[in-house]
């Protein structure tokens, strides 16, 4: 398997965009953090979240494409669990059954971190830190809440037993871990 610097350097090989590089960044501190709770393993959760995307530019989000490129992309280099989650999470595949925890996880915590991005924007500071676990499962409950950001997937959660408001608690204070790389 691959370390977390191999994988941030390919992840820069196929990512330019500042704003896929940083989420890809929120989603590993959701997944480490949401490994860490679940007693998990917290660098194969953490190197799932940074890589989750790493073709989204290379497929212009094609759901057709967006997933199965990945998978070429990373077979032999991640293990089977990891690469099925990253190939699952993709939006095209929610109607599709997840069956992992980390199939959920994945789809939950790559999510909920454009929740949590979008939900800054309101605030006048515009810094993670203002943001409250109340706003953002507030934010859930509106009917356009975020126009990215697909609700189901973040229901992901309560396939891990953990309720909204606690999962949005934890991926807020993993977000705020890197807030200074993330610029909120």
């Amino acid at each position: 398997m691959i370390t977390r610097d191999e994988a941030f350097n390919l992840l820069q090989q196929h990512v330019k965009a500042e704003n896929m590089i940083k989420h890809s960044l929120a989603s590993e501190a959701v997944l480490r953090a949401l490994a860490q709770h679940l007693n998990e393993n917290i660098e194969e959760w953490g190197i799932t979240g940074l890589l989750h995307d790493i073709d989204v530019e290379i497929t212009n989000a094609n759901p057709k494409t967006h997933g199965p490129y990945a998978e070429n992309l990373l077979r032999g280099k991640i293990s089977d669990e990891m690469l099925d989650a990253i190939v699952m999470h993709n939006e095209q595949a929610t109607d599709k059954e997840r069956h992992t925890k980390l199939q959920h996880a994945l789809a939950a915590g790559e999510t909920i971190t454009g929740l949590i991005t979008a939900t800054t924007l309101v605030y006048p500071d515009k810094k993670l830190a203002s943001v409250k676990t109340k706003s953002v499962t507030k934010r859930m409950k509106q009917k356009a809440f975020a126009a990215s950001v697909k609700r189901e997937n973040i229901m992901e959660c309560d396939k891990l037993g953990i309720p909204l408001n606690e999962f949005a608690e934890l991926a807020l204070t993993a977000m705020q871990s890197v807030s200074e790389q993330l610029g909120l």
